[in-house]
């Protein structure tokens, strides 16, 4: 389980439906998975913890959530 910005994500979502049970992050988390350059169809119990610190970094530094 992948736990970003105190939420735990879904593991069985595509990283782009799951990044949006993230308060902060609504409706469009294109622009993260695009910048972290993740697939979007990539589901996120597939995700190593290097692709899961590139995403915490980005959210961190970036958006209020």
């Amino acid at each position: 389980m992948a736990r970003i910005a105190g939420v735990n994500i879904p593991t069985q979502k595509r990283v782009e439906i799951a990044l949006t049970y993230i308060f902060g992050i609504g409706r469009h988390p294109k622009a993260i998975v695009q910048k972290t350059g993740l697939s979007p169809s990539t589901r996120v119990s597939e995700l190593s913890e290097q692709d899961v610190l590139k995403i915490r970094e980005l959210i961190d530094g970036t958006y209020k959530v």
